[in-house]
């Protein structure tokens, strides 16, 4: 699942509802047209025990003040900054388990608030089994072009340990359904290093999906994030890391995804030619962004400021201020452009090796290393650098 790039605060209070903040104020500091906005819908199924996402068990008392509550701060939003969306994406949780009128309601009052003519992409994330063949084709007719599968492997067994509320026969059925509600634009989500997972089984679960001809295929490393029950068996001594057999399968993907045509553009994401995610690739370029939702990121110039992390606080503070706001902070534009060219370099274009002079010294180090190469006024990733983004991009922040 996808959210905007930055990890969630845990030391914040939001028990109380605070001032209007300056982010929902339109002033000078806002002077960009914004041009991609998240939406975070919390609800899930279930609970994976890996996921360390701001998620709940669906609550369908809550759906409408919920879905009331976004179409206000958007709303407020637009009177703040100047809006003309060329991306959206609807991450969580589990967009998918909205139901067609909730969807209708959300969706078609979006369009009475914003601007949607400059519009490309708009990607709408799917759990398996949660997408029936009418609201497939509702989201296509409501302007979504673009979904995202949750898909994460293709073996049963891994599936559950994984936690999912899908099967492997489930997941193949979804995506049919979608292509033949008219979308020819699917991301399928991947899933390696999973506890018990062999290399022969990832093998196959790159294969399969290879099979489906997707336009999109994003290959995550599984992580132990704190206070998820997973990190709690790394911690118990139930799981253990294995950093030389996650080399091995990151290597897998990058190899048979290329041989079947898929680009690596960004370290955890493939793409055929023309089909790279549009809304992603805002993030890595550091454009800005406003973020929706409980727990949603906002970046705008200067300012970040991220929502309560909780979807009844979020909807109490909407009703009562307009806004959730659970903290503000002012980046400084070196702490800005070290995070841009961070992202940056974790793609396939790089970055401007001019941008990155103030980090010259540690650049000479990674250099010699053989983790960067330079060519043509550009820094790149090697091979062995992609096998050690994560600490090449640390030099920049």
């Amino acid at each position: 699942m996808t959210s905007a790039p930055f990890a969630l605060r845990t030391d914040l209070r939001y028990d109380s509802v605070s001032p209007i903040p300056k982010s929902a104020i339109r002033n000078p500091q806002f002077p960009s047209v914004i041009r991609h906005l998240y939406f975070h819908i919390p609800f899930c199924p279930r609970l994976c025990p890996y996921c360390s996402f701001y998620v709940e068990t669906s609550m369908r008392t809550k759906n409408r003040p919920f879905l009331d509550a976004l179409l206000t701060e958007v709303r407020r939003a637009a009177a703040a900054h100047t809006i003309e969306p060329q991306t959206i994406y609807f991450g969580g949780g589990t967009p998918s388990m909205l139901s067609i009128g909730e969807l209708e309601y959300l969706l078609g009052g979006l369009r009475e608030i914003l601007p949607l003519d400059h519009l490309r992409e708009w990607t709408f994330e799917v759990n398996p089994a949660t997408v029936s063949a009418t609201k497939a084709t509702r989201l296509r007719e409501l302007g979504v072009n673009r979904i995202s599968i949750g898909v994460q492997s293709w073996d049963d067994a891994i599936l559950k340990t994984l936690g999912r509320a899908h099967t492997a026969a489930q997941a193949a059925n979804t995506c049919r359904i979608l292509r033949d509600a008219g979308f020819d634009n699917l991301n399928l989500d991947l899933m390696f290093a999973i506890p018990g997972q062999t290399r022969a089984q990832w093998q196959d679960s790159l294969r399969q999906t290879i099979a489906l001809a997707p336009a999109h295929i994003s290959a995550y490393c599984l992580t132990y994030e704190e206070d998820t029950r997973y990190f709690q068996r790394l911690q118990s001594g139930e799981f253990h890391r294995d950093d030389e057999r996650d080399a091995v399968m990151f290597e897998d993907a990058m190899d048979l995804l290329h041989d079947a045509g898929y680009a690596q553009y960004e370290i955890s994401n493939y793409a055929l030619p023309g089909r790279e995610s549009l809304h992603n690739f805002g993030y890595w370029s550091g454009d800005d962004y406003l973020g929706f939702g409980p727990s949603a990121f906002s970046t705008v110039g200067a300012l970040r400021w991220q929502n309560v992390p909780d979807s009844s606080a979020y909807t109490t503070r909407i009703a009562a201020i307009g806004a959730a706001v659970s903290f503000e902070e002012t980046i400084s534009e070196k702490t800005r452009t070290g995070e841009t060219l961070a992202f940056g370099l974790r793609t396939d274009r790089g970055i401007p090796a001019q941008a990155a002079a103030p980090w010259e010294a540690d650049l000479v180090e990674l250099r010699a290393l053989g983790l960067l190469e330079f060519r043509d006024g550009r820094l790149r990733l090697t091979r062995r650098g992609k096998l050690m983004a994560d600490s090449v991009a640390e030099a920049f922040v």
